[in-house]
């Protein structure tokens, strides 16, 4: 798109560092803070350099932290002998939100997938198997996505955790409650299956 203005050019470009956002997304968001809202444009842009200048990773658990170490891993009241490994932050956000556990975590910022750069050191597999062998937990939850790589990264996790003589656990999947067989995809249903479990 030709916008006449370099600056109005580079902005749409810009935009479209985020997820989801095409040039026509990026376009529509960089006219709308200049026609309607430039002190919302400007309270954003001082948001994000806040923020990237300021957030870090937890040098226990990697996840996003302006301390050194976060207020989850700091908690006292936190069960230490559980620990939950995610893939991202917004995992461990969804499991904060939607369960009542009290453990901690251990984000490693992606999963395994050698075709885009990432093997063991680069989503922290050392710092974990270091953690492991401090003795403090005694399971480790694996909930990785249930993908191709998450399952590759769930099998490394759990020789992770046997070698440490730590005991390792998987989140269930399979049929979503209210879910109806008929719409569940193959893979899903084939896991649920094979993961049934005896009732009574």
């Amino acid at each position: 798109m030709s916008t006449g203005s370099p600056l109005l050019a580079d902005l749409i470009e810009a935009l479209r560092c985020l997820p989801g956002v095409g040039a026509k997304s990026a376009q529509r968001m960089a006219l709308h803070v200049l026609e309607r809202d430039r002190a919302g444009a400007k309270r954003l842009a001082e948001k994000l350099a806040t923020a990237v200048e300021r957030i870090g990773n937890c040098t226990r658990c990697r996840t996003f932290s302006e301390e050194t170490v976060c207020a989850l891993c700091a908690s006292a009241s936190r069960d230490a002998s559980l620990l939950c490994v995610v893939e991202t932050p917004v995992d461990q956000l969804a499991i904060e939100q939607a369960t009542g556990y009290r453990g901690r975590y251990f984000v490693l910022l992606g999963r395994l997938s050698p075709l885009d750069g990432l093997g063991p050191k680069e989503i922290g597999l050392d710092l974990l198997a270091r953690r492991l062998g401090e003795g403090e937990v005694e399971e480790l939850i694996v909930a990785t996505n249930p993908t191709v790589e998450g399952e590759a990264t769930a099998h490394m996790l759990a020789q992770i955790a046997r070698a440490a003589g730590v005991r390792a656990s998987r989140l269930a999947h399979g049929v979503p409650l209210g879910g109806e067989l008929e719409y569940i995809d193959r893979g899903t249903l084939a896991h649920a299956f094979g993961g049934r479990q005896a009732l009574g």
